[in-house]
């Protein structure tokens, strides 16, 4: 699951949405939304998050969260160290091997520690 297709899920399910209803107010199909929400698409189009701020009236920093949350919603990354120490190499391919058995207390620190102060 994506970040974005968190949040989705959250907001459909916190209005008892179905899938179909809301694909249908998107013009959109219900396994588009579905893969969307599973991270098995890739991060949505700027025109589809508008779509769903509009859809659920989100304004402001709401708006902002859900284009932000689409920016990092790409579920396979290519992260690129050309040019970059052998430690950020060694990093990104030690993160690549290891991610999907992290627990999420770990996760959590790690974004915590890229978020920064």
């Amino acid at each position: 699951m994506t970040p974005f297709g968190a949040r989705l899920r959250t907001l459909r399910e916190a209005r008892g949405l179905s899938l179909s209803d809301m694909a249908k107010a998107l013009q959109v199909s219900a396994a588009y939304l579905s893969a969307l929400e599973h991270g098995h698409r890739g991060k949505p189009s700027p025109g589809l998050v508008h779509q769903v701020n509009e859809y659920f009236g989100l304004i402001w920093d709401e708006a902002d969260e859900i284009a932000r949350l689409a920016s990092l919603s790409h579920p396979r990354v290519t992260i690129d160290t050309a040019g970059l120490s052998p430690d950020a190499t060694e990093l990104a391919n030690r993160l690549a091997q290891r991610i999907g058995r992290l627990p999420p207390d770990t996760l959590r620190a790690m974004l915590k520690l890229m978020h920064g102060p």
